[in-house]
């Protein structure tokens, strides 16, 4: 599973914040994005850009 860390600031999470990725979705051209934080309490859906702007690639 890949994980993945905030950039910044995002949405009421800090930075630094560990996620895994736990779906990646694709309809008609949109991209949705499904990531869990380690302790997997919070869950967040989020589009492309947001994804692209906010998170880096750990593992």
């Amino acid at each position: 599973m890949k994980r993945y860390m905030l950039k910044s600031d995002f949405k009421g999470l800090k930075k630094g914040t560990q996620f895994y990725l736990i779906a990646e979705s694709e309809f008609i051209g949109v991209k949705e994005y499904v990531l869990r934080t380690r302790d997997l309490r919070i869950r967040i859906s989020i589009n492309d850009r947001e994804f692209r702007d906010n998170f880096i690639l750990l593992s």
